[in-house]
């Protein structure tokens, strides 16, 4: 069963990279470096002290760029692609066990996926939080994906059994929340 763990920390940290794209690569690198998580050969260079400087450097920055009330939005659009590569690099890193074509079709698919799934479902509801608060409410919303990142990415490493049920529920809710705007939309045309 232990190989296998390295497939529910991913997907967490992978839903983590959709709500904030460095925290999960940042905390990935810090517990490759104390030992506590074993990274795939080729995926150690996220534990390397050039890396780490450069995700914590991007962590102050994409955090403090989401308080801004016109930037929160840009960001949302550069986003998007950065949170799937994040979410493929971290499931690829925290899956040694994995044969190789394995490993990189789980993180593609489903790292790279979910990633892109959850920041997608941000990202529309900053869009509808600017339109209905001025962007007044995005800080709020801004500071709870920050926590939701920061949680998932610590569960994801300490407890992630736990990590990937959450993930799971959480990425359950978004869908069927866009299922729910999608059929109001279709809805309001007809």
């Amino acid at each position: 069963m232990e190989p296998l763990l390295g497939i529910p920390v991913g997907l967490a940290l992978s839903t983590a990279a959709g709500l904030r794209v460095f925290v999960p690569l940042l905390l990935t690198g810090l517990a490759g470096r104390f030992g506590h998580l074993p990274l795939t050969p080729g995926m150690t260079w996220i534990a390397s002290d050039v890396a780490l400087v450069a995700f914590a450097t991007a962590t102050v920055l994409e955090i403090g760029g989401y308080y801004v009330p016109w930037l929160d939005n840009l960001l949302d659009t550069l986003a998007t692609p950065a949170a799937i590569a994040a979410g493929v690099v971290a499931t690829a890193a925290v899956t040694p066990e994995l044969s190789p074509l394995l490993r990189w079709t789980l993180a593609i698919v489903a790292g790279g996926g979910v990633a892109g799934i959850v920041q997608a479902g941000t990202a529309l509801l900053r869009v509808k939080s600017s339109a209905f608060t001025g962007g007044l409410g995005n800080p709020l919303l801004a500071t709870s994906e920050l926590m939701g990142s920061l949680v998932l990415s610590a569960l994801a490493l300490l407890l992630p059994l736990l990590a990937a049920v959450l993930a799971a529920a959480a990425l359950t809710i978004l869908a069927w929340r866009l299922i729910v705007i999608g059929r109001r939309r279709g809805g309001r045309s007809a």
